[in-house]
């Protein structure tokens, strides 16, 4: 018989590494706990309890996303604790436009050689994502695929369930012509647009990722993995007082294509552009490749992270609360009536 004996870690696997990063995860996962949770890390499931007493009739609503290519920016910068936060964010901002709070969150993070240390850093970003939406990370999954990835690089994705009464439910079918359309600032790129960014920094620039970035006073690395904004504190605590009557959020497709997913028949919205402060990073970026303005507006967010239809009667008001919550929130156009095939965004 052959004394060569193979080993799943010969193959690539390494289960002792596997375990070293459960140990050094479980106070991160621990610290999101909700008084709901019901199991320890390590199980093969998350248990979390809906206390249906606080509820009429409650609806679960569940979300999914990842973080794309913005992940390059953080292999070549080797910065890993905040990516986990946009990959909450993504997922968590989704769900609440229909009025949800987020329960609970699920995340998967794959890669061809398992770093604990690296992997720690993610879920800790991850945690701090799943603290600021104010949910709880019950459960995940961790993958060391050997040969299926790139030295050094990993993909995460993410899956937030949250809930909502069956009467609060925001679906737009509210909005009527006349609503104020508030915007609310992004704190940058968030995740969306990063193929075209990275084209436009590092092929038509020329920049690395400690390049200072012209006109933003940060570097590349620094302006392009700021994390995405979690607004979920912010817009939980509007609905306590105010009717939204529609929230979009503003991510892959930008204003053009996400405003029109809440808009019901009849309805456009009309975006005045310079009614909000456009971040500097933008200009560079359109100057960078030439773009032309619709096609910034279609790829990136352009400064406004979520947009809210809300009566005209409320709006100075519920700006004033969004500016005290530490939000930057604009008036950035209103409801019109939509005719036959017209656009249904105008930029104005």
């Amino acid at each position: 018989m052959s004394q060569n004996r193979a080993t799943y870690k010969d193959a690539g696997v390494d289960i002792a590494a596997g375990n070293t990063f459960v140990n050094l995860i479980k106070p991160l996962v621990k610290a999101t706990y909700r008084p709901e949770v019901m199991a320890d890390i390590g199980g093969f499931g998350g248990l979390f309890s809906l206390n249906t007493s606080k509820y009429r009739n409650p609806v679960l609503v569940s979300g999914t996303d990842g973080v794309g290519t913005k992940l390059k920016l953080a292999f070549l910068a080797d910065r890993h604790d905040t990516v986990g936060i946009d990959l909450v964010a993504m997922c968590v901002n989704d769900i609440v436009v229909q009025g949800a709070e987020p329960l609970f969150f699920l995340d998967y993070l794959a890669t061809g050689k398992l770093l604990p240390e690296k992997a720690a850093a993610v879920v800790k970003g991850i945690a701090e994502g799943c603290r600021q939406a104010g949910c709880a990370l019950i459960g995940g999954e961790t993958a060391e695929m050997p040969g299926f990835y790139a030295e050094g690089e990993y993909d995460i994705a993410g899956f937030a369930v949250g809930v909502v009464e069956r009467d609060d439910i925001i679906d737009g079918s509210g909005i009527s012509v006349g609503n104020r359309l508030i915007g609310i600032a992004s704190s940058g790129l968030h995740s969306n647009g990063y193929s075209l960014a990275r084209t436009l920094v590092f092929d038509r620039m020329g920049l690395s990722v400690d390049s200072e970035l012209p006109g933003t006073g940060q570097t590349v690395a620094d302006a392009l993995l700021t994390p995405t904004r979690i607004y979920i504190r912010s817009i939980l605590n509007l609905l306590k007082d105010f009717k939204i009557n529609g929230i979009a959020h503003i991510t892959g497709g930008g204003l053009l294509e996400n405003v029109p997913r809440v808009l019901p028949k009849g309805c456009q919205a009309t975006v005045t552009i310079g009614s909000w402060p456009i971040p500097p990073l933008f200009s560079v970026l359109q100057e960078a490749g030439n773009v032309e303005r619709d096609e910034m507006y279609r790829t990136f967010n352009m400064g406004i992270g979520m947009v809210l239809a809300v009566q005209e009667a409320d709006a100075e008001d519920m700006l004033y609360r969004l500016n005290g919550l530490g939000e930057k929130a604009s008036i950035i156009g209103q409801i019109t009536a939509c005719t036959e095939g017209s656009e249904c965004v105008e930029l104005v």
